[in-house]
């Protein structure tokens, strides 16, 4: 099953359909364009659609080939009171995350990110938590963006928000303080957070 983010959309690709989807929101694989779809959803309100084939793999490289593809990679970061490290970034909570450098590793690269949109220092760099995909238009042009997300330790700290990228706040927020969150982010981070509650 791939997942692909658009804003407050996602598509679904996969080979069966997931509980709580309606017929409304299962898509044709015959007659399918993603350049008509991301049109037709990138400023909607948000829903989840799947997109059912027997084939989720190809079909996903199928829909992205014709885009530029940019690495990028973030931190989910932990502290010792249990607390985890969120932005607040052009009116929505986010996590720290950035491009990758030339040459650069995700890991390293997620690690450079979290310092430098927290100012923070990091204490490790755990194994990877996920990866995900999320479109947006660059100067026009149509952008899949994968990013490599690696669970990280860190000491509680004081947060320096980075202000050039937009963030306006740096904050710790208590795992069982979530739902603040979640009213107001991306179904991308919602996922990630979701896997922290398991």
């Amino acid at each position: 099953m791939y997942r692909i983010y658009i804003n407050d959309t996602v598509l679904i690709i996969a080979d069966f359909v997931p509980g709580g989807i309606g017929p409304n929101q299962r898509i044709d694989v015959q007659s399918f364009d993603f350049k008509e779809f991301y049109k037709h959803v990138k400023k909607g309100e948000g829903s989840v659609y799947v997109l059912l084939t027997d084939e989720p793999r190809r079909m996903f490289k199928k829909i992205r080939k014709p885009f530029l593809t940019i690495k990028a990679a973030g931190g989910v970061v932990k502290n010792e009171a249990n607390q985890y490290l969120f932005i607040f970034r052009k009116g929505k909570w986010d996590l720290p995350k950035g491009k990758l450098d030339d040459g650069e590793s995700t890991k390293i690269a997620a690690e450079r990110e979290v310092a430098e949109e927290c100012g923070i220092k990091v204490l490790s760099v755990g194994g990877k938590l996920c990866k995900t995909w999320h479109v947006y238009e660059d100067r026009g042009q149509t952008v899949f963006k994968k990013t490599s997300w690696y669970k990280m330790k860190a000491k509680k700290q004081k947060l320096i928000p980075q202000l050039e990228e937009d963030i306006t706040e740096a904050r710790w927020i208590d795992a069982g303080d979530f739902s603040f969150v979640r009213q107001n982010t991306f179904p991308l981070i919602k996922d990630i957070i979701s896997l922290l509650e398991v």
